[in-house]
Parts: structure tokens; sequence; C-alpha cells
């Protein structure tokens, strides 16, 4: 079976075709998917996906790109990350591609201490972390560093497009990378040399739903079940038959977020 380790179900236009969702991702043999967070706003719509249907899972978090959203207080994301069925905080992190004639170092603290705030419910609630950067590796990982104490960090960089260092930079830190469709894009060779060079029990794979649907559907609206698409060129890229691909990137998530198996 596959997990699906990072989707929107949440989002109106993935949560209004939901039964027939859920019934493509069995077919696919897509047995459990985690539905992300990305506002406070948004979170009791992705909570009530988890509590309704056994083979979704939950995170609480907000967006690092989201502005004018109610902003996470440490006591509420840990409050809220008490709950059984979230399974992660996040989604977090940082994003400078949007500056908008913004600085970086004047006008984007805000964004570093939101990530913060998010490290330390992390710590505080034993639940893992959903990290999202862009165009920021540097900055992101230097918090990381800083807030770590010395200890590991247990959580995953999704939907990973940076380069080699960044991600063994980032399981050096005790994190996992997740892949989603971008793999099976044509321009995508270096993302698939990071693919092929990194410790195979810290990968995980994902779609991003609604976003970024792999070959053969790009153009179309993503969905948990395109995730065997991902795992298929991972397959390839390891020489590895599809079948090993998917035990083990089922066990690494799993393990990573707790989850129970189906």
């Amino acid at each position: 079976m596959f997990i699906d380790s990072h989707c929107h179900l949440g989002f109106p236009e993935l949560r209004q075709q939901l039964p027939e969702l859920l019934t493509q991702m069995r077919a696919a043999q897509v047995a459990q998917a985690i539905c992300i967070s990305t506002t406070l706003e948004e979170f009791p719509q992705v909570l009530a996906l988890a509590e309704q249907h056994p083979e979704l899972w939950a995170t609480v978090g907000v967006h690092p790109d989201n502005e004018g959203v109610r902003e996470p207080s440490l006591e509420e994301l840990v409050r809220l990350a008490a709950h059984p069925r979230v399974v992660g905080i996040g989604e977090t992190g940082l994003d400078y591609y949007r500056l908008n004639g913004r600085s970086i170092e004047h006008d984007m603290g805000w964004q570093r201490e939101r990530f913060r705030v998010h490290l330390r419910a992390a710590r505080l609630s034993g639940k893992p972390l959903v990290i999202h950067t862009r165009a920021s590796s540097a900055d992101l990982l230097a918090i990381l560093r800083e807030e770590a104490d010395g200890r590991p960090w247990q959580g995953v960089l999704h939907c990973f497009t940076e380069d080699l260092d960044t991600a063994l930079a980032g399981v050096a830190l005790g994190l996992h990378v997740s892949f989603s469709g971008i793999l099976t894009f044509r321009n995508a060779e270096s993302l698939r040399e990071v693919a092929r060079a990194l410790p195979r029990d810290r990968v995980l794979i994902e779609t991003d739903s609604p976003y970024l649907a792999p070959v053969p559907h790009r153009g179309k609206t993503n969905q948990p079940a395109f995730v065997v698409h991902v795992a298929a060129e991972l397959a390839r890229l390891w020489d590895e038959p599809l079948e090993a691909v998917a035990r083990r990137t089922t066990h690494n998530t799993q393990a990573l977020f707790g989850l129970s198996a189906s």
C-alpha cells in the first residue's frame, strides 16, 4: 500500500469531491493520507475530515506565505495538536519567493517568528513538523539549528525542490525529505539526483494535491491516488520493485507520524 504524506483535501475544490477521491484512493491502494492545515481558520474543516474518515489524518499550523490570517500562539498550537487525529505541526517554514519588494532581513521577521512558534509547539506536543521552504533554505536551516538545543528534530521537508546539500543538512538535523509529482517532471533531473542520493529510510512521498499533478496527469487537478506515480519514479531511480518502494515509504511515514497500520 501507499500513503500520501501531504495533501490538501480541506481545500474546497477537493472537499467537494471527497467521496470520489476516497474511492480512487482505495482503487490505487493508497490506504492513508495526511490532510495538511494551512490556517487556523481552515483547521476545523481539516480536522473534521480526519474525524469522519479513518484513512485520513490531520495537522495543525499556519503556512508561512499566509498573511492576514489568525496568528498562531504556542499555547493554541499545543492544545489543538493534542487531538488524537492530529499527527503533525504545520505546514510551517519560510517562503521568500514572493517578496513584492520587501527586504528579507527587515520585512520578513514575522515569518521567522511564526516558524519559531511552530518549532516550539512541536517540541512541547511531541508531534513532528511539516516544513515548507522556498527561496529560504539558509535561514530555515539556521533557525532549525538555533532552536534544536542539541536535540534532533522529528519532521519532514515537504515537496522538496532544493539541492542535495540542503537535503543532507535536513537529514543531519533528524528530518525526512518528501518528494511530490515534481519528481516526474521532465526538467527535474537535479531533483532526481537528490532522490538517488538520500538515505532511503528518510524518504516520503506526497501529492501536495490539488497542486503539482505528476506525469502522466500534468495539467489536471492532483489527488492522493496519484501518489503512486511518485512512488513509481522512485522505483525507477532506485532500481527497486514498486512494491518495495511502497513498503519502504509507507513504513517511513507511519513511523514518523505515528500512524496506525491500515
